[in-house]
């Protein structure tokens, strides 16, 4: 018997029983199902949520990679000093595929756990957008977590950020900066300071040795110590710096963005008007600076201080606006406020960054912050146009 013909004797098995929808998930998770509609359809496109989902995380999977040989990189450079490490190296894989595989087994797991049992409950298509934010998930928070408590904020994520609301489709919040807000807001130790890198791995290593442990801190992290930075601008774009797994290499994290706008996924839109809000924000604070309006020594000097291009090279501003403030479900739908929503982001990012030195970063908060008034930007940004298209109505009937 083939294998065709198994796989046909197995869906009219599970066909009508509780366990239908699972067993639809897994028949066709790589490839779409031979369903076809029985009269006009109103829309002929070869796009689905299966084959964006899978775009999405094939731009994401370079990004993974390097965060691997970066985490064994930043491990063994601490050990054995940076200029003996080679970047590129199979230890450095290693330690990195050590370190981050459990992390996805864990949200993916989890999440997909999750989704198939509200499936089989509710009787239900098992829905594919878990997909990217299991990847999203390992890539947004630090190596060291522990892995209960990223199963703990996977299942508050997926439950209360995404089923609650309906599903896929219907969270009005990103599930992935659901996910990291709850990590953030119950174990702020672990997100943010030195704990934010190696300093698990690197810490027991480095005393087994005999050696003082080096803080695995972010340059932000120092940044808002009033630190000296031992990063160039090209270690910086490059990635070749501490912090969590996917948010170093920008220029990976650009390709990606460029990725998603060719293949019409992500939103050129929200991409640049973030970037612009971002570095404009930024460049404020320097003109401050610059105009002694802000002297050294004061308490946001040295974040207001850092050159405008370069905090968009640091931290997770870079990753936030290519993978998560494009999300197509919690992002704004119409043009015009897709420019707004996206400065918006950008500006608020370098704010909350600027001003909350404790935990310096924005990004999170600030798609948050936006994911929540998207809805009434496209409102008022509708009522506009309408507004003025009832004005030219009435001037052609005048």
């Amino acid at each position: 018997m083939s294998l065709k013909q198994n796989l046909h004797n197995l869906k009219e098995k599970y066909k009508g029983t509780k366990f239908e929808q699972s067993f639809n998930a897994l028949h066709t998770f790589l490839y779409m199902p031979n369903i076809t509609t029985h009269s006009g359809a109103h829309v002929r496109d070869a796009a689905d949520l299966k084959r964006v989902m899978n775009t999405v995380i094939m731009a994401m999977i370079p990004v993974l990679l390097f965060g691997m040989f970066n985490a064994g990189y930043q491990m063994n450079g601490q050990i054995n000093g940076f200029e003996n490490t080679a970047f590129l190296s199979l230890d450095n894989f290693i330690v990195g595929l050590q370190k981050i595989l459990p992390l996805l087994i864990v949200s993916y797991g989890v999440g997909l756990g999750i989704e198939f049992i509200f499936a089989t409950v509710k009787k239900h298509e098992v829905e594919e957008g878990y997909l990217v934010t299991g990847m999203l998930v390992p890539l947004i928070v630090p190596i060291d977590l522990p892995l209960w408590m990223l199963a703990v904020a996977v299942a508050f994520g997926v439950i209360i950020g995404k089923e609650l609301f309906g599903g896929t489709g219907m969270n009005v919040l990103n599930p992935a900066l659901t996910i990291r807000a709850f990590l953030f807001f119950n174990w702020a130790a672990w997100m943010s300071g030195d704990k934010v890198w190696v300093h698990g791995a690197v810490d027991g290593v480095m005393k087994a040795n005999g050696v003082d442990a080096i803080s695995g801190e972010t340059i932000l992290g120092q940044l808002a110590q009033n630190k000296e930075l031992h990063h160039s601008a090209y270690d910086m774009f490059m990635g070749f710096i501490p912090g969590s797994v996917g948010e170093t290499s920008t220029v990976l994290i650009l390709l990606a963005g460029l990725f998603l706008i060719l293949t019409g996924i992500g939103s050129a839109r929200i991409m640049l008007s973030a970037v612009i809000g971002a570095a404009l924000m930024a460049f404020f604070f320097n003109f401050l600076v610059d105009a002694n309006v802000i002297v050294e020594g004061s308490k946001f000097y040295s974040l207001m201080a850092f050159e405008w291009w370069q905090h968009l090279l640091v931290g997770g501003i870079a990753f936030g606006i290519v993978f998560m403030a494009t999300d197509p479900v919690t992002a704004s739908q119409t043009n015009t406020g897709k420019w707004i929503y996206g400065f918006l982001i950008g500006l608020f990012s370098i704010l909350i960054r600027v001003f909350n030195p404790a935990y310096p970063e924005g990004v999170m908060m600030a798609i948050l912050l936006m994911n929540v008034f998207a809805p009434t930007i496209d409102h008022y940004v509708v009522q506009a146009n309408v507004k003025r298209r009832m004005k030219r109505l009435k001037l052609k009937t005048a």
